[in-house]
Formats: structure tokens, C-alpha cells, sequence
């Protein structure tokens, strides 16, 4: 019997090909900007959506934290507390 390709480790022909540099090369905020231009255009609701559910999400939690006076946010009483590791 012969060895299957997959046995041999041999690469396929579309591994074998050349891959062509993808264009990373955007270093200033206009080159940045004239990529935002490649972004399909159903794409810009969403993101603006998903950045407003961000955005509405660390407001909350941020307010929750502040206002909330019965929120414990450190360990209170440590002193009467034993070490974690002491001998009892």
C-alpha cells in the first residue's frame, strides 16, 4: 500500500503557493483613516450599536460603584480577622 499524503507530511499545493503580503503597513492616523474606508458600509450600524452597549455598560457599572453606598468594595474588620495561615 502507498502513504497517503496526509501520512507523508507533504504540504498541498495551496500551502505551496506564495502568500502575498497583506498591506500592515498603515503607521499615521490619515493612512489609519483611509482604511476605514475598506469597511463595508452594513458594518457601521452594528459598530455603532455595540459601541454604545460598551459604552452604556461601563457607565453603569462605573455609577453602580460610586453611588452604591452598600457595596462593599475591600474587606472590612481585617484586624479581628486571623491570618489565613496561622496555626489553630
Amino acid at each position: 500500500m502507498y502513504a497517503t499524503r496526509a501520512l507523508r507530511m507533504m504540504p498541498t499545493r495551496r500551502m505551496m503557493r506564495p502568500i502575498p503580503k497583506e498591506d500592515q503597513s498603515a503607521h499615521t492616523v490619515s493612512q489609519r483613516l483611509r482604511k476605514l474606508k475598506q469597511i463595508p458600509a452594513e458594518l457601521i450600524p452594528l459598530g455603532v450599536v455595540v459601541a454604545f452597549a460598551v459604552g452604556a455598560a461601563v457607565y453603569s457599572t462605573s455609577r453602580k460603584f460610586v453611588v452604591d453606598k452598600n457595596l462593599r468594595l475591600s474587606r472590612q474588620n481585617r484586624k479581628e480577622d486571623p491570618a489565613p495561615h496561622a496555626e489553630h
